[in-house]
């Protein structure tokens, strides 16, 4: 029966689904199998390397035991050789140290004896000073006690002549207090009488205007009385207002009247006012012209400050192109010093490389002394200037070490020159005494004969030769060494 095309894509997509799992089924065995592999090829580099390591240590232990022998081999021979010079340099010390008690024993012997006359003369001068200081003791008691008294007496003289003027002061005091009180008192009715006499001569003339305008008030009534008639209603009218005017004037002539008492008093406040004003002004003016002394000085002071912080700028910036400049050369300096390091770097020894600072040869025991003999020696200041050198201990020590060095050398140079000049001098000996050289022959020796001849100056024989013969030419019988020590052997 044929499939539909819906069934027979199911059975495709089936199918691609089979296929799909089988695919990762496969994946996850071939990932399962390479970590499986991976592992043991790790445990197995991991087993190899260990045994590579294992063998290489022993490899590395022979070689590192062979080159410890032969650094202990050339520590031993230095060691050695440095003892034989320290033990040279401890006789040569004991030697100079029996030396120097003897000197000692004897420079002790003097100075206890100088130090004998030395206290008898002190004795003698102290019994002198001890004589001379009781005099003046006595001398300055008694001027003590004359200058005492005279104090004690110009003392009283003092408070008696105080106690009077304190007296006198006070009655003057009192007068000038009870002068002051009257002059208040008269200016006080002064002040009183004048400002009446204002109040007075104001109220005079109040009245006479007063009665200047009642006057004149009656003559125009007169007038309009005689003049109309006809306005007597207006009139009564304007009696009613006079009334009401009459009244008002009053009012205001009690006005002026506390108007007048309030200008008494502010007159006399303006002229207590004007005293303390005056006051003011002088305290304010005597104020301004300190202030104005003040302020002379303040500008002054800054002139003299800004000359001074110029000065202050001046030097501060020479100091710090100076400052710089030592910067710079401190600078340079440690450059040239770490290229050097760097250069004794290539010349240091494998012992070197490896123990670059020795350990310190005390015993603990002289470490605790020398720590506290350093304890009681420093100071603060000291131990702060310490502090910030700690850092440069390690060099401190490498240097001593290379000085050391360097002295160790300098003593076996100077041995080892003295014990080749002893072998050339021997050397010398022995070619002199196997062979024979022009310096030998130059030299004068009786003991050497050649041809049965010593090379000493020989006494003048009379000529036989007449004057025109010619000398015979001299012959040298010249013998080597060798022949002659082979014949007398």
């Amino acid at each position: 029966m044929p499939l539909s095309d819906e069934e027979q894509l199911l059975l495709f997509q089936q199918k691609l689904l089979a296929e799909e799992e089988m695919a990762k089924k496969k994946e996850r065995l071939l990932s399962q199998f390479l970590k499986d592999k991976l592992a043991k090829e790790e445990h197995n580099s991991a087993l190899n390397l260990y045994k590579i390591n294992t063998q290489w240590r022993t490899v590395l232990r022979e070689v590192k035991t062979r080159e410890l022998h032969k650094d202990i081999e050339i520590l031993s021979q230095t060691f050695e050789r440095v003892v034989d010079c320290k033990d040279s340099v401890i006789k040569s010390l004991a030697t100079d140290l029996s030396e120097a008690e003897e000197q000692y024993a004897h420079a002790l012997r003097s100075h206890l004896h100088s130090i004998d006359q030395l206290l008898a003369l002190q004795r003698s001068r102290l019994n002198l000073l001890e004589e001379s200081y009781n005099m003046e003791l006595e001398a300055l008691t008694k001027e003590f006690e004359t200058e005492r008294k005279t104090i004690i007496d110009q003392h009283e003289k003092e408070i008696h002549y105080l106690q009077d003027v304190f007296m006198a002061m006070e009655q003057n005091y009192i007068d000038s207090e009870y002068e002051s009180k009257l002059e208040f008192q008269s200016m006080w009715d002064d002040l009183k009488n004048k400002n009446l006499e204002e109040k007075h001569f104001l109220r005079l003339h109040l009245e006479n205007t007063v009665e200047d305008l009642w006057r004149r008030f009656q003559d125009a009534l007169k007038n309009y009385t005689d003049a109309t008639e006809d306005q007597k209603i207006a009139f009564e009218t304007l009696k009613v207002k006079d009334e009401r005017s009459s009244k008002e004037i009053e009012a205001q002539m009690k006005k002026i009247q506390k108007l007048q008492d309030s200008i008494i008093i502010l007159r006399g406040k303006i002229m207590v006012h004007s005293h303390e004003n005056e006051d003011r002004n002088q305290y304010i003016r005597k104020d301004k012209e300190l202030v104005l002394a003040q302020l002379r000085k303040l500008k002054a002071q800054r002139s003299h400050a800004r000359e001074i912080s110029q000065e202050n700028l001046v030097k501060l910036t020479l100091e710090s192109n100076a400052t710089l400049k030592a910067l710079r050369k401190i600078v340079d300096k440690g450059e040239k010093i770490l290229k050097l390091a760097e250069i004794c770097r290539k010349f240091e020894t494998e012992e070197e490389k490896v123990l670059p600072f020795y350990s310190s040869v005390l015993t603990p025991k002289e470490q605790a002394e020398i720590e506290e003999i350093y304890r009681e020696e420093l100071t603060e200041e000291l131990s702060k200037v310490i502090v910030n050198y700690t850092g440069m201990e390690n060099f401190w020590k490498r240097y001593n070490k290379v000085k050391l060095e360097q002295l160790s050398l300098q003593q076996r140079r100077a041995q080892l020159l003295e014990i080749n000049g002893k072998l050339r001098e021997m050397l010398k000996q022995y070619l002199d005494g196997i062979s024979v050289s022009d310096e030998v022959l130059s030299q004068l020796n009786p003991l050497f004969i050649v041809n049965h001849r010593s090379n000493l100056p020989q006494p003048l024989s009379t000529p036989t030769t007449q004057p025109g013969d010619k000398q015979p030419p001299t012959t040298y019988n010249i013998i080597e060494a060798a022949h002659v020590i082979s014949h007398i052997l």
